[in-house]
């Protein structure tokens, strides 16, 4: 985790060098004598290219604190002598047989669509969105899968 923050302070850093360059283009490009106009810095990219790195900045700063409070432990990605089952663990419970994330899916993507075209539709894709979500949690509960 702490080489994940280390990169994503050099990518930070790397933002907002491009920022200043941005910002020193823009200036000659509209310093341009055949145009006429005073040079001015584009605002919409100059804003944008910043903001990405201050993000960055953020995320390089919670990687970093949560690497701290961790104890600065290294993570089994992190070492050059880990085996690959270092980092195997128990992520959770999959069922990969299931159908009910496809009509969850679709169900969700009703009720967007319905929000963009027409309300009717979104009451549609609301009650499948319920069906599908009971379906799913309680898929174990009944049938040959019960536990």
């Amino acid at each position: 985790m702490g080489t994940n923050a280390r990169l994503f302070w050099i990518l930070a850093g790397f933002f907002f060098l491009a920022d200043v360059a941005y910002i020193v283009w823009s200036l000659l490009a509209s310093a341009n004598p055949s145009a006429q106009t005073d040079p001015a810095i584009e605002w919409v990219g100059t804003i944008a290219i910043g903001l990405t790195g201050v993000l960055s900045g953020f995320i390089a700063y919670y990687l970093g604190r949560v690497h701290k409070s961790q104890g600065g432990q290294e993570l089994p990605e992190d070492r050059l002598d880990a085996n690959i089952d270092d980092g195997e663990a128990e992520q959770g419970h999959f069922s990969p047989w299931s159908w009910w994330p496809i009509v969850l899916a679709g169900s969700a993507a009703l009720v967007f669509l319905g929000v963009a075209i027409g309300p009717w539709i979104a009451f549609i894709g609301a009650a499948i969105l319920v069906i599908s979500l009971v379906g799913w949690v309680f898929e174990y509960y009944r049938g040959y899968f019960a536990r």
